[in-house]
């Protein structure tokens, strides 16, 4: 699962989610992306499970690009434990993804099996999301 290897500190403050999101907004490097359509935060653990179910799904064909990564430690105290002393340790780590993020991106394969794959994989997260095309060239200059 993907977390990140070091950090300046060890625990953040949760943050707030509103607005939408500034970058990480089109499709670079696929043909296909699946696009957030609410905000949340998504764990290593669902990032994983989602990308596991679009591998299986295009056999190992094509390329799947993973956009957003969990930096952001999430702590948790003990279960029953009273008030004080202190935050608890970090549990798990979250991406904060906003409206318009694109997740993932595939390539390499046919529309109808990134539409597929994309469906497996957005039955694995919290939000609602939408399957989006990379424009072509051609229709982006005459426009």
């Amino acid at each position: 699962m993907l977390s990140p290897r070091r950090t300046k500190y060890r625990k953040q403050q949760r943050g707030r989610m509103k607005g939408l999101a500034s970058r990480g907004c089109d499709i670079n490097f696929g043909d296909f992306g699946l696009q957030a359509t609410e905000c949340c935060w998504i764990t290593s653990r669902q990032i994983e499970s989602s990308r596991r179910a679009m591998t299986r799904h295009i056999k190992r064909g094509g390329q799947i690009w993973i956009r957003i990564f969990p930096d952001k430690p999430v702590t948790a105290r003990p279960a029953e434990t009273r008030m004080g002393s202190g935050k608890g340790a970090p549990e798990y780590w979250v991406a904060v993804v906003k409206p318009g993020r694109i997740m993932f991106e595939i390539g390499g394969v046919g529309e109808e099996i990134a539409r597929e794959a994309m469906r497996l994989a957005q039955f694995k997260l919290p939000i609602k999301t939408k399957f989006v095309v990379r424009p072509t060239p051609a229709a982006t200059e005459e426009s």
